[in-house]
């Protein structure tokens, strides 16, 4: 999953991306409002954390504007804790969680995955699909004949977001944006590759290939 963080400060940037990337998420940063605002617009992500006293362009600006353009992101916005007419600015134009600074990374997590699964119409903090289930946390695959797998990074963010969409014919480029960040370098073969490692754990049919239009996860028997 695709990640934008678009927040200001230096030290925190660091941290989160750093653990943002361990849980998982391909992670584009921005440090003001004007590049967070173009690189939502341009960009397929599948979340938002935007602090809303970005320079330049502040956040709710940038809210305001992608909304008004029919961008409909799941946002997260930072403020801070004690700054309550901010949540509400923020909620009136567009936001779908916030969360107070300081905070703990744990909480942020748990937010983005509740809301991703939200968004996709899988309550619940793991996934589940006809005899799949993903652990989020521990970043492994079990099946229903009780095998169990641990997954490297990329083949974890890549089931995970076949699972959030099944069903659906996904393109490789579609994959490739929500797999990786903005300054990873990207090989052409790279998709084949980790859609074959994940047919070796899940079983070839799972994943159905669709000639000049990209893969499908098939999440019903």
């Amino acid at each position: 999953m695709r990640l934008l963080l678009a927040e200001d400060d230096t030290a925190l940037v660091l941290t989160l991306k750093k653990d943002l990337q361990h849980a998982g998420y391909a992670v584009d940063v921005a440090n003001n409002g004007i590049d967070a605002e173009y690189l939502g617009k341009e960009n397929n992500y599948d979340i938002v954390i935007l602090d809303l006293g970005l320079p330049q362009r502040n956040g709710l600006e940038v809210l305001r504007h992608w909304r008004t353009a029919d961008n409909r992101t799941p946002v997260i916005v930072l403020t801070a804790r004690d700054a309550w007419h901010e949540r509400v600015d923020g909620f009136k134009a567009g936001a779908d969680d916030y969360l107070g600074k300081p905070f703990h990374i744990e909480e942020l997590l748990a937010r983005i995955t509740a809301l991703l699964h939200r968004s996709r119409q899988q309550p619940g903090g793991a996934l589940h699909i006809n005899g799949l289930s993903l652990d989020e946390t521990l970043q492994t695959l079990t099946l229903a004949n009780g095998n169990r797998y641990e997954l490297t990074g990329t083949e974890f963010r890549m089931l995970r977001y076949f699972l959030l969409n099944p069903d659906r014919i996904l393109s490789k480029s579609n994959l490739m944006e929500h797999v990786y960040d903005f300054d990873a370098e990207k090989d052409s073969n790279v998709i084949e590759v980790y859609v074959k490692r994940l047919r070796e754990k899940l079983g070839k049919d799972r994943i159905e290939t669709r000639r000049g239009q990209g893969y499908i996860f098939k999440g019903t028997p």
